[in-house]
């Protein structure tokens, strides 16, 4: 579809919903912003764009327009595309209505795919994703020239689109709500690490959830890869279907095509077997992040990237922040960050990685998960858990449920932490790792991680 003169709603505003209305602009189309909450400035969220739009060399012509509050139903008449941004469901019945009318609903990912050049390399996966990106992200710049690190990762496909060559190699983090939302997107190499019960909040179902995270992969064929997690069953599975090449990687067994862990020492074998380098040598710590560690490789490995790169680039990956980051060692206390431990299987590894007595801080934004593995999980390391937030009465009845009964509530973080002093001890270590999303409390689980942080220097 040819952008310039179109009629296109962005649904949605935000960092998201602001880059795909620059991206629009710079494309010609006649743009208007939609976005519920009525108290937003809508003179400044113009001018935002159109500023934007100018310092990555558009040239505005007055087609912005922004809507707030109730949705004008009678603008349908006019569309001929909308655009939505990831937070904002697409089950609402106004969305459903543009389905019927035969209106396309596209996500940013969709828009700056058929934008952009170049080849994608995509993951998604309940875990994982965010340190796997960055890793392989590396890795790209470490061989090629022109890369970009984009999605879900905090930084919008649609801002660096237009920015994209046919020689561009464009590493994405994709979510579940992005994905689905595509339609032509066909990643050159699809990664999905691992699938658990995430936010059922907004799919309904894990069934629901499961396809959405497929989706990577549909517009796939015989000549690209797909990446896949052998010791998930729903992914070893998925692996039967996949049009695709299917390279498996796994940390329990060898493969005869793959990328495995073989005692300490990381393989590749797609041919005859490469030894990449050993689990003692790299920087991140834990079996999932020898886990990513692994999908990184056959990623760069499929895409054609020599091994000697891939092997320098994995010794010298420090990791990511806000998961299972250390952060300083006060009064002979280990304080870790592992805010983006938003969901219970991303704090089981939080707590896995632990080897001291630990006084963890849980609770948060309920998504609807359940709670019993993550309380399982403590197994003798927790010896405190502090709560907050709409799920701490939730989280709490579980664990008293499950016999884990050192349990402290807190009305607010600042009270949570200064718990968490009071308990630990010279030995101990401090662990945040909520199981649930910031929401309600902070923006996102950065502003969290880095609320955490600050409290542990001011000690």
């Amino acid at each position: 579809m040819g952008l310039k003169g179109k009629k296109v709603l962005v649904f949605g505003s935000g960092i998201s919903g602001e880059a795909a209305a620059v991206l629009l602009d710079r494309e010609g189309a006649d743009i208007v912003l939609y976005d519920g909450n009525e108290k937003l400035d809508a003179d400044r969220i113009k001018s935002e764009i159109l500023e934007k739009a100018v310092q990555c060399g558009g040239h505005p012509s007055g087609t912005v327009s922004v809507v707030l509050g109730e949705f004008p139903e009678r603008m349908l008449d006019e569309l001929d595309l909308t655009v939505m941004s990831p937070g904002v469901p697409t089950d609402l019945p106004v969305v459903e209505k543009m389905r019927e009318m035969g209106i396309p609903v596209w996500g940013e990912i969709e828009l700056a795919y058929v934008c952009g050049k170049g080849d994608v390399l995509a993951i998604t996966g309940t875990n994982g994703k965010t340190t796997t990106t960055s890793l392989l992200g590396q890795i790209m710049k470490n061989y090629k020239e022109s890369v970009f690190v984009v999605g879900n990762i905090g930084n919008p496909y649609t801002s660096v689109a237009m920015d994209t060559t046919g020689d561009s190699v464009i590493v994405a983090e994709m979510s579940s709500f992005q994905l689905e939302t595509v339609h032509s997107f066909r990643p050159r190499v699809s990664a999905i690490l691992n699938i658990t019960p995430d936010h059922l909040n907004r799919h309904h179902t894990m069934e629901a959830y499961i396809a959405a995270k497929e989706r990577i992969a549909e517009n796939q064929t015989s000549e690209d890869y797909c990446v896949l997690n052998y010791e998930d069953d729903v992914l070893r599975e998925f692996g039967e279907k996949v049009d695709a090449q299917v390279l498996y990687f796994s940390s329990r067994r060898k493969l005869n095509r793959g990328v495995y862990l073989d005692g300490k020492t990381i393989i590749c074998q797609i041919g005859e077997p490469v030894s990449v380098c050993d689990t003692d040598e790299l920087q991140i710590l834990g079996t999932h992040n020898y886990e990513n560690a692994m999908a990184a490789v056959a990623m760069a490995y499929a895409y054609g990237v020599p091994v000697d790169v891939i092997r320098k680039t994995l010794m010298e990956f420090a990791g990511v922040e806000h998961r299972i980051e250390f952060v300083a060692e006060k009064n002979g206390v280990a304080y870790y960050n592992d805010s983006k431990g938003t969901n219970p299987d991303a704090a089981i590894r939080g707590i896995q990685a632990m080897n001291r007595p630990t006084v963890l801080i849980g609770g948060g934004y309920d998504k609807e998960s359940a709670y019993d593995e993550w309380i399982r999980a403590f197994d003798g390391k927790v010896k405190k858990l502090v709560l907050i937030g709409a799920t701490r009465e939730k989280i709490a009845q579980t664990a008293r449920s499950l016999g884990f009964t050192d349990i402290v509530m807190a009305d607010s973080f600042e009270e949570a932490f200064e718990k968490c002093v009071e308990y630990a001890q010279p030995g101990d270590a401090v662990l945040l790792s909520p199981a649930c999303a910031s929401w309600g409390m902070f923006k996102n689980y950065e502003e969290r991680g880095d609320k955490f942080k600050e409290l542990v220097e001011q000690l």
